[in-house]
């Protein structure tokens, strides 16, 4: 989407303008689904689908495990919007449309983003199959969604990163693990392009940069988010030891398994939170 601010801005208000049409009321919270949270759209009341080739100038999602849609719906008391589906900045989208449904979701009146992905472990005392709770993140892309042209009205130009997830979020997210009975870890999550996975020298790198996490989306949504001033909080599921020293393969489809086995712990702690913010 390489266009002028004010292009842009007419190509959200077509997609926020559909959406409204067909929800009636604004959500509160929105959720970034990563593989295996389906746990969190089966307890929806009242869901509204609007798949993402319906919406008017809204991108469509290739990855594999990426239904593409939009789902409206209560659950815990809240009204939520779900992207089933995300955008990934390796399909070839520009950082533009990667961000492009944080925008929606600004636009729509959000004011809080729970984003979940699968991402590497690099710290060696993760383990496979156990959430982790997104501390803080390194911006590895190479690009920034807020290179550009400033729209004043949706952020400052230069935002304050220095919490860019939400602490009352991720004290509450420990609460609910601890009330669940749910192993989770907290870490930094390092976002890289990919689509290739990392090479151990790499590995090796990242780990020194301070990072516990790596994976291929999460850091564009975010930065835009926080530019909207949105609260923010961050779950990844690890999906594989992404240790340097006796790497092995990782394939596509088992990062799929474990994500699938992960997300449901995921979605019962983020269903948790629901109920007390």
């Amino acid at each position: 989407m390489r266009m002028s601010i004010v292009e842009y801005k007419e190509r959200v208000k077509k997609s926020v303008d559909f959406i409204n049409e067909k929800i009636g009321k604004k959500p509160e919270v929105a959720i970034v689904l990563g593989t295996g949270l389906h746990l969190i759209s089966e307890s929806l009341k009242n869901p509204i689908h609007i798949p993402y080739s319906e919406i008017p100038e809204f991108p469509i999602s290739t990855a594999p495990g990426h239904k593409g849609e939009l789902i409206f719906g209560e659950i815990s008391g809240k009204f939520v919007m779900l992207m089933n589906g995300r955008f990934h900045y390796y399909e070839g989208y520009t950082m533009k449309e990667v961000t492009f449904p944080i925008r929606v979701m600004q636009e729509l009146d959000v004011k809080t983003l729970i984003v979940t992905n699968a991402a590497g472990g690099m710290n060696p005392n993760f383990s496979r199959g156990v959430p982790c709770i997104i501390t803080d993140h390194i911006n590895f892309f190479g690009d920034n969604p807020l290179i550009g042209q400033n729209n004043d009205e949706w952020g400052p130009r230069f935002p304050d990163m220095s919490e860019v997830y939400t602490k009352s979020l991720i004290e509450e997210t420990l609460r609910s693990a601890k009330k669940l009975e749910i192993p989770v870890f907290t870490g930094v999550y390092l976002g890289i392009t990919g689509p290739t996975f990392e090479t151990p020298s790499e590995l090796r790198m990242m780990r020194n940069f301070g990072a516990d996490l790596v994976g291929m989306s999460t850091v564009p949504e975010v930065i835009v988010a926080r530019h909207a001033g949105m609260n923010v909080l961050g779950i990844s599921a690890v999906t594989d030891m992404a240790i340097a020293e006796g790497l092995e393969p990782v394939t596509e489809d088992e990062v799929i398994k474990i994500a699938e086995q992960t997300g449901l712990n995921m979605a019962k702690i983020i269903i948790d939170v629901l109920e007390r913010i």
